[in-house]
């Protein structure tokens, strides 16, 4: 069962940084396309310099981002820029934000230490493929600075909603951060500590009993976090199950919350010369509907009309813009006949195994390796690309819905890479959690 606890967690001094604006940061895999550079230009003190350093050409094994990552730390912690906690807290977390609608939602999350649990326990399932890349770096990043700067974000089954409704209680006051972050502006992030033993208590024994939660965000954290603590039980075998490196900071958000979020990934595959879009479209014939269309604005109503439908899928490329419409269900089970029927109905399934592998024979390894593909939030790019090269093609999805999401995970199936883009983020920068072998929680 989920075992969850408050935590003394590294804060920065607000009194000391001037703006809490300037010193957080998207999660570091976001942090790219110049906005690396945008953080650092913020503040000397921004959380990126941490998280996602800058690497240089004298690098070496002793002298490197994950050793300068150490010392940023340490420093700032010596200079009174970070401080630790006196007490144990649980830091609600409350992200606000406008849909395209216009209407503003809020979407609750709480942040804890959570104890480590593998996948097959049952506790916690992921439901994305990951890639080693990512991981290996978050790994030297643990061990040089024993500490998780960013979260895990994890989905808990509550229908009543009664842990939120718990903290509800407790955080009638202005909160203790409030901020908004440099990319997604349109956001008001509010945390508030909370220290009281009896809401604590009371959250404690809610999810206690809870299991089957789920990695929306943070695949790749979390299982470096339990490389990281198969390395630390390994080198220190008599430390406790209390030991820091036995827990991961994580940001807990209800499934039943209003707020819940997911927006739709876009696929761009590029530098592609197996074949043009003639004959892309003439073999996707065979198993969609295929529809003209006049222009990207008329492909992209049709799309979001369609988000309740299986199989929509929008294609663009220098000859123009089509919908593609799936039309037959058995070429999925022939495809893959060792996956469930929900894994099968994802549109980004049909378009990973069906339209990429099959149609277009392009090599699954490609794709796992992230070469001559690039998943997109906004498609904007991507049309811009298509219309200056030939061998570029732009994929349009809706967004994968929540029940699509445990429908798989609850079997234990894995979603294609990027089948989900939870929005907003997880901010990294407002609580920090310290996981040295000598850490006890």
């Amino acid at each position: 069962m989920a075992t969850i606890k408050p935590f003394r967690a590294i804060r920065y001094n607000q009194e000391k940084i001037g703006n809490i604006n300037h010193v957080i940061s998207q999660p570091y895999d976001r942090v790219r396309y110049g906005l690396q550079d945008e953080y650092y230009a913020l503040s000397d003190y921004n959380v990126t310099r941490i998280i996602k350093g800058l690497e240089f050409s004298g690098d070496n094994e002793t002298d490197n981002v994950y050793s300068r990552a150490k010392e940023f730390l340490n420093q700032w912690l010596k200079d009174g820029i970070l401080l630790r906690e006196d007490k144990p807290a649980y830091y609600v977390y409350h992200q606000i934000f406008p849909l395209p609608s216009g209407k503003t939602i809020t979407r609750k999350a709480f942040i804890c230490a959570f104890e480590l649990s593998g996948f097959e326990e049952g506790i916690v399932l992921p439901h994305e493929k990951t890639h080693a890349g990512p991981k290996v770096d978050r790994l030297n990043l643990t061990r040089a600075t024993e500490t998780y700067f960013g979260n895990i974000f994890m989905l808990y089954p509550d229908p009543e909603n009664r842990v939120d409704a718990i903290f509800d209680q407790a955080i009638n006051r202005p909160p203790d951060i409030e901020a908004e972050e440099l990319h997604e502006k349109d956001v008001l992030h509010q945390v508030w500590v909370v220290t009281d033993p009896v809401i604590i208590e009371q959250v404690n024994d809610e999810m206690a009993p809870k299991n089957n939660l789920i990695i929306a965000d943070g695949h790749h954290r979390y299982e470096t976090a339990l490389n990281y603590q198969e390395n630390m039980q390994e080198e220190f075998p008599d430390a406790p199950p209390a030991a820091g490196f036995n827990h991961r900071m994580v940001a807990m958000v209800s499934m039943s919350n209003p707020g819940l979020t997911i927006l739709p990934t876009h696929r761009l595959i590029f530098d592609y010369q197996k074949m043009g879009s003639g004959e892309i479209l003439e073999k996707a014939g065979e198993y969609f509907n295929v529809e003209k269309l006049s222009n990207r604005v008329e492909l992209e109503e049709k799309i979001t009309l369609a988000e309740d439908h299986l199989g929509k899928i929008g294609f663009a490329c220098q000859e123009g813009f089509y919908l593609l419409t799936f039309n037959k269900p058995e070429i999925m089970e022939s495809l893959t006949p060792d996956r469930v029927l929900a894994w099968r109905e994802l549109d980004v399934s049909i378009l990973h195994k069906l339209l990429l592998s099959h149609i277009m024979e392009f090599d699954e390894k490609k794709i796992d390796n992230l070469e001559n593909i690039k998943y997109l939030r906004e498609p904007d790019m991507g049309y811009d690309e298509v219309e200056k090269s030939g061998t570029s093609y732009l994929f349009i999805l809706n967004a994968t819905r929540i029940e699509q999401v445990t429908a798989c995970t609850e079997v234990g199936e894995k979603m294609p890479q990027k089948s989900t883009d939870f929005y907003p983020k997880i901010v990294t920068g407002f609580a920090m959690l310290p996981v040295s072998p000598d850490e006890r929680l």
